[in-house]
């Protein structure tokens, strides 16, 4: 594989179900069965879906939902015994996010559900969580970290995801994305597809991959956060052996080990980071 196939590989989590795309669940199930068709499909991570909407999602996908790898949205309180009923049924649920910074509703959380399921929590990145890092870490969970929304002040600046992604490649902690990642590279965009959107400067996610690598690697504070408001294709070179940016450079197999440590995003777009890298001649 090369350099950029080993960086997207199962990378992008499918969630069109929510905003700004919304879909209902025949179209977002339809579409993830497509693209898991399509000459993008190793790129093709997970089909996000609340765990109130199985049910719909089993009458949507048919004899197609064996095919549906599952990330299910749950609340800090839910039924867990349900998720796992479900993958008894037949769903091939593999991870569970959960929004929650408390330590001890993780870890009775993380004992409730069966050991080879991935658990996401999802942490705040404006105010302080060491604490909250430290219970994913001790628990073996994984962070959830919101890069965005559908209004310019639900990002967060390069120094707030900077700040936790030292504390999770400190604590050895994987963490995953959500929101407002639908494009390689930092830059503005419309927030939503309504035509009269307000507009606002998107993180990228090629931008906090090698965020990701540069600080799992040991690198410094502010070459990360300067990586992360890097908005000029030129800053970045892709070739079949490396990825490389700011003066450093990851091979094939620095790559796969930063993928365990970013291990996704979720985006309401597949097909928008797919034609954005095209464009790029990254693919």
């Amino acid at each position: 594989m090369d350099a950029i196939d080993i960086a997207l590989e199962g990378l992008i989590d499918y969630a069109g179900l929510y905003p700004p795309a919304g879909l209902d669940m025949p179209a977002a199930v339809g579409n993830y069965l497509a693209y898991a068709r399509q000459k993008h499909a190793p790129a093709l991570g997970r089909f996000i879906v609340d765990l109130s909407r199985l049910d719909a999602l089993r009458e949507a996908a048919g004899d197609d939902l064996g095919r549906m790898r599952l990330s299910v949205i749950a609340a800090p309180h839910s039924d867990l015994d349900r998720i796992v009923q479900h993958r008894d049924e037949g769903f091939r649920i593999e991870s569970v996010e959960i929004k929650c910074d408390q330590p001890l509703t993780m870890a009775r959380t993380c004992e409730h559900l069966p050991a080879n399921m991935e658990c996401y929590f999802e942490i705040p990145l404006q105010s302080g969580c060491s604490g909250a890092i430290d219970a994913l870490a001790s628990v073996g969970a994984r962070a959830k970290l919101r890069m965005g929304g559908v209004v310019a002040e639900a990002f967060p600046t390069a120094a707030q995801v900077v700040d936790r992604l030292c504390l999770l490649a400190d604590r050895r902690v994987p963490f995953k994305a959500t929101a407002g990642l639908h494009h390689p590279l930092r830059s503005r965009h419309s927030l939503t597809y309504a035509p009269e959107s307000p507009t606002g400067t998107m993180h990228g996610f090629m931008n906090l991959l090698c965020a990701a690598a540069l600080l799992h690697f040991g690198g410094e504070v502010h070459e990360a956060i300067s990586m992360l408001e890097e908005e000029d294709p030129g800053a970045f070179r892709i070739t079949p052996d490396y990825l490389s940016a700011h003066g450093h450079q990851w091979n094939a197999q620095e790559l796969r080990e930063v993928r365990q440590f970013f291990t996704g995003f979720g985006s309401c777009s597949f097909t928008e980071p797919m034609r954005d890298l095209e464009a790029l001649g990254w693919l």
